[in-house]
């Protein structure tokens, strides 16, 4: 679990399946993902998350708000996906729903979570992608300090064609 002055990042739990699910249900929310995610897809997600966690030690957390025990999305880390230039990587993401967005939760999460990363996994870098649309997502990256790597932009395997190319960023451990 990490804890920051507003936020919770902790494991999936079953009470978190009702906003998860709205969430996978939300055109705003999946606009660069995907199409909807079914509930049986979204349960499968946390299922994963939950499994990452507990092989690795760290997976995308469910995020929670401190104040009043919300679930707001996810944010965190996990191995970077086959078949795509982060694979070998540890990866960073989010995703927040409608509501959450543009308070800051999102760079909080992420920055808790690069601050987890280098004090405990011996790794130089951590890395991104998203659809070069998501202007947010991206946003978010350079805010965090991450940099364009155009190199390794890709066409993702699980992505639907109009999803594509992804582009990549990445953050290198900081000196000292």
């Amino acid at each position: 679990m990490i804890e920051t002055e507003r936020l919770i990042l902790r494991r999936w739990r079953d009470s978190d399946r009702p906003a998860w699910h709205a969430m996978g249900r939300d055109p705003a929310v999946m606009e660069y993902l995907g199409p909807p995610l079914s509930p049986e897809a979204a349960d499968a997600a946390m299922a994963r998350q939950n499994a990452l966690l507990d092989a690795h030690g760290h997976c995308f957390w469910a995020v929670e708000r401190k104040e009043d025990g919300a679930f707001l999305g996810f944010c965190g880390l996990k191995p970077g996906p086959e078949g795509t230039p982060l694979f070998g990587e540890v990866e960073i993401g989010w995703r927040f729903a409608p509501a959450h967005w543009g308070r800051g939760y999102a760079r909080e999460g992420a920055q808790a979570s690069l601050d987890w990363a280098w004090a405990n996994l011996d790794v130089p870098t951590v890395a991104a992608m998203t659809v070069l649309g998501n202007t947010r997502s991206w946003g978010l990256m350079e805010r965090l300090g991450m940099v364009r790597a155009p190199a390794d932009d890709f066409i993702h395997p699980q992505a639907p064609d109009w999803l594509n190319p992804h582009i990549t960023y990445r953050i290198a451990r900081p000196a000292g």
